[in-house]
């Protein structure tokens, strides 16, 4: 890392109040990762594990402390007597193997249950199974391996729900017939999501670089934007359910619609402008850490040993009056939405500090 590129990272640690960041090393096989917890005062740190191949060790330390922070915030808004964590592995996803992976799970369990690791980007359902072998700290486990399994039914199904609370603050009612919705990304959890909005009705139009997940959707009525025409077009509602960072400076001169609300993680480049910038264009922004809760909510309940799907999905049913409760506390101190949702999550960790 340069001298900035170090004194920005080590600012943004200090501004962040990053509980541990752990650096595991092992030349002998190549793996290279960072967990970061930022915040055990609810309960344990849960999040994912993902590998990138990132530009520059910094960079996925940034990754990891934005991450961090902002599982902390998703357990708090959920309700969830959990903190927040995530790790990220540095490198090609290629160089992969059991060996790799278990070696991985060995510097989890250093951590003797400080850090809950789940699936992320680029990690398999194999890759978690390996993890478990290794150590007990790991959620989002396959039915037969004792877990719930695919977590992607919870997470679209609260970003359906918050997406019908946003849209009865804007109209004073929650159908999304006839509504123009773009979903960026049809993965796991935009394809269901575009189920739940097809059986509304809605005017869905989907988009995403992934030819092999375009063709998934094809006995669906949708329609196929370009990505390099993606905002030619107005929208009652966009929905990013791919990687953060697509709502900046840039994609906002472009972008035409009255919501924000997907599932992509860190959709916002940064908390200061963009949030401004959004509030001048008069867009509704649904905050990602608040709608997109119900993957956490399903590996809480297996790190409790609570395996009831019905469960979750109840508890992720709750995201239709948390976006509710977010957007008034915003309107009632003239915030953003995004700061109101960080400030109500802070609220319930500091109080409970006090304990």
């Amino acid at each position: 890392m340069s001298i900035d590129e170090n004194n920005s990272v080590f600012e943004k640690i200090k501004n962040d109040n990053h509980e541990q960041l752990v650096f595991c090393n092992d030349d002998s096989i190549g793996l290279k990762a960072i967990i970061g917890i930022h915040n055990t005062v609810l309960g344990p740190a849960i999040g994912g594990t993902r590998m990138w191949n990132y530009n520059s060790d910094a960079a996925a330390l940034k990754d990891v402390i934005n991450l961090s922070k902002a599982m902390s915030y998703k357990s708090s808004l959920a309700g969830l007597n959990a903190g927040g964590g995530k790790a990220v592995i540095i490198g090609d996803p290629k160089i992969k193997s059991e060996k790799f992976i278990k070696r991985f799970g060995d510097f989890i369990n250093d951590l003797n249950g400080k850090y809950w690791t789940a699936q992320d980007v680029n990690m398999s359902t194999q890759d978690i199974i390996w993890i478990k072998e290794k150590s007990k700290f790991v959620v989002g486990l396959p039915k037969e391996h004792g877990g719930l399994g695919d977590s992607s039914s919870p997470t679209a199904f609260g970003v359906y729900m918050g997406i019908k609370s946003a849209v009865n603050h804007i109209s004073g009612r929650d159908s999304l017939e006839g509504k123009k919705v773009l979903v960026q990304g049809v993965g796991n959890v935009g394809r269901k999501l575009v189920d739940h909005l097809l059986k509304e009705n809605a005017n869905v139009a989907i988009c995403d670089i992934n030819q092999k997940n375009i063709d998934l959707m094809s006995d669906k009525n949708i329609t196929v934007v370009n990505p390099e025409n993606i905002y030619d077009n107005f929208y009652d509602i966009i929905s990013p359910c791919a990687l953060g960072g697509i709502i900046n400076n840039n994609s906002l001169k472009d972008i035409k619609c009255d919501i924000i609300a997907g599932a992509a993680n860190n959709q916002l480049e940064n908390d200061t402008d963009v949030p401004e910038e959004l509030n001048i264009k008069k867009i509704l922004y649904v905050p990602d850490f608040l709608i997109n809760a119900g993957g956490i909510i399903s590996v809480y309940h297996e790190q409790i040993n609570d395996i009831d799907f019905k469960k979750v999905m109840e508890m992720t049913g709750l995201i239709y009056d948390k976006v509710s409760s977010v957007i008034k506390h915003s309107d009632e101190n003239k915030i953003s939405t995004n700061s109101s949702a960080i400030q109500i999550a802070k609220d319930r960790i500091k109080e409970n500090s006090k304990k």
